[in-house]
């Protein structure tokens, strides 16, 4: 299960590299190639992230040779893909586009990551407004019927 998904990542990661090589002296600008620069560091995620997940896999398995050396050798072949493609388009676009790239990648999502943050702050606020309102009518509730009852008692004596 787990071997397929990393397969998976690796495919992703070798198709993306191949098609950038076969296009990278035709395209005009970056953005013809963007979506599989996309689909390259996808498959380095999805690697990266079925190499620390190990659920589904007995003991034997996490520990095998096997195992252990294909997460490892697979890790190294979808970094040194990545190292392929900054090479490729430093060359074909100039001196520091991979880096503007990895930096404006970065930027980006940490501010998703920033207005996810937000969001649930935001959230939790709105929550804790409604739980507020909730205890104030439940108070005011409690309160009322403490008239009553007393008015009740006072009425009956």
């Amino acid at each position: 299960m787990v071997f397929g998904e990393i397969l998976t990542g690796i495919a992703l990661v070798k198709s993306s590299v191949e098609f950038i090589k076969s296009n990278i002296s035709t395209c005009k600008d970056i953005s013809e190639i963007a979506g599989h620069i996309d689909d390259l560091f996808e498959g380095q995620k999805e690697v990266n992230k079925k190499r620390n997940k190990r659920d589904g896999l007995g003991i034997a398995d996490q520990l095998g040779i096997k195992s252990v050396a294909s997460e490892i050798i697979d890790g190294k072949l979808a970094a040194e893909k990545l190292y392929e493609v900054s090479v490729l388009v430093d060359q074909r676009f100039g001196h520091g586009t991979w880096a503007s790239i990895l930096l404006e990648r970065k930027k980006r999502i940490d501010e998703a990551k920033k207005m996810a943050r937000e969001a649930i702050k935001v959230r939790k606020q709105k929550q804790d407004e409604i739980i507020e309102m909730i205890s104030f009518v439940f108070l005011g509730l409690v309160g009322l019927s403490a008239v009553v009852g007393g008015i009740y008692v006072f009425i009956n004596i």
